[in-house]
């Protein structure tokens, strides 16, 4: 070959990667801006339920960059075979329609948004009146709750946390009771008071016996604490006495958000004995308003805790679901400039999988329903910044957490306002989850 048809030869090729790569670049990136720091990038794609200023209707919406995707708005362009019969459920004024079509139809639905949304395909781009109809700004909407939610349970599957609240009642050589290491411990919580971001807590009033000595007192708590926790939406449910198999149980999980349960430590710990949680905790649960779906967070899923012992048969599975999730506890007392981070912990240490979790609820027979909420419970880690409870930050009250400025708690004081924050970090892009926030109000007056 002569030497100018090698340049040729190569001048084309270059140029053949060169358009490869800018059409793969184009394929992951958005028409609508998106910053290398937003929550939610065109890998993410969280759904959650809004509504406007100028139009009360509860829309089931998409986040994208800071841009809302109305998808009551472009209900007629989804046309795959899995959602094209289903397009009402994006008319409806929450997710539990969507979130009951299964794992199938949520895949579509994913895949066909990733391709409009893309900076290359020009359906949505190019239709400016069905544009400027079908996005609206972030800051301009009101969010609600994702879903009509049945019924609520809260795990308890850090096992750091379980150590270090089971050391502080119990002492070292009890801190972990005997089925803790067995099975996925849990609690049914209270879904009506169960909140979106934004949405303030009352201090709640109860029972308390602050000096053993003495007879038990009632009044608002004085040892308010938060639970840094995250939470998955329940898909498909299953029939009353069909237990769903752990091989099987990632199909109905549908996405997750991030939690807030709060949780009055004092009246917890006269009341919890011999029943469990009650009155402490079931006066307020915070949400985020954006739930990301599993295929979102699948890029960062870890191999899961060893656990030894080894879990029985039906809570045994190989394949990894557990996540390298960034989270973040923040503080803004009443006159302070600006929050102080009190905890980063990561969901990767979970002890117990969201798959041991769902299996083990129904394990018994027990029916799920589309939008139930099932919690991680307190996520803590190895070291102290990493604990995700004001409960051990203070290590029950016995030393300060220092918000800078002189300002310093154990528990949560009137007019705190508390932030969550979480996200996974990708090479130029993140999956994040936006924020889960409750300013405390004081307790009313008797």
């Amino acid at each position: 070959m002569a030497a100018g048809n090698i340049w040729k030869a190569l001048l084309t090729l270059l140029l053949t990667l060169k358009s490869a790569r800018e059409l793969n670049c184009k394929s992951k990136m958005s028409f609508i801006k998106v910053d290398e720091t937003s929550d939610f990038s065109l890998h993410n794609l969280p759904y959650g339920v809004f509504s406007t200023p100028d139009n009360a209707r509860r829309r089931i919406g998409v986040a994208i960059g800071d841009q809302i995707l109305d998808l009551s708005a472009i209900k007629h362009l989804f046309t795959g075979p899995e959602v094209s019969q289903h397009q009402h459920v994006f008319d409806q004024p929450t997710l539990n329609g969507f979130m009951a079509l299964g794992s199938g139809a949520w895949r579509e639905t994913r895949t066909f948004l990733q391709t409009l949304l893309r900076a290359d395909e020009p359906t949505l781009r190019d239709n400016h009146e069905l544009r400027g109809r079908a996005f609206v700004d972030q800051s301009a909407a009101v969010m609600h709750l994702p879903a009509e939610i049945g019924d609520y349970t809260d795990f308890y599957s850090s096992r750091d946390h379980a150590t270090n609240v089971g050391i502080m009642f119990r002492g070292k050589e009890n801190a972990l009771m005997p089925n803790w290491l067995r099975l996925p411990v849990g609690y049914h919580g209270r879904a009506s008071s169960v909140v979106i971001s934004g949405t303030p807590i009352r201090r709640p009033q109860g029972q308390m016996r602050p000096d053993p000595a003495k007879p038990p007192v009632f009044g608002p708590s004085k040892q308010l604490d938060i639970e840094l926790e995250m939470a998955f939406f329940v898909g498909p449910g299953n029939r009353q006495g069909e237990p769903i198999p752990i091989e099987k149980a990632h199909e109905h999980i549908f996405g997750m958000v991030l939690m807030n349960d709060w949780s009055a430590r004092d009246i917890q710990a006269w009341e919890y004995v011999p029943l469990g949680p009650f009155l402490g905790k079931n006066f307020g649960t915070t949400i985020s308003p954006w739930v990301v779906p599993m295929e979102a967070l699948m890029p960062f899923v870890e191999p899961n805790t060893v656990q030894d012992p080894e879990p029985l048969p039906y809570l045994s599975h190989q394949d990894p679901y557990t996540f390298n999730i960034n989270l973040f506890v923040s503080i803004k007392g009443e006159g302070m400039s600006e929050a102080a981070t009190i905890c980063k912990s990561n969901f990767k240490y979970m002890y117990w999988t969201m798959k041991q979790q769902l299996a083990h609820h129904t394990v018994n027979g027990c029916n799920i329903r589309p939008g139930d909420l099932l919690a991680s419970g307190t996520i803590s880690g190895p070291d102290p910044e990493s604990f995700g409870s004001m409960l051990e930050l203070s290590w029950r009250g016995s030393k300060v957490i220092e918000l800078g400025g002189g300002e310093t708690r154990t528990f949560l004081k009137d007019g705190d306002e508390v932030t969550l924050t979480g996200y996974c970090q990708g090479r130029g892009y993140r999956v994040g989850f936006g924020s889960c926030q409750g300013k405390i109000i004081p307790a009313l007056q008797q």
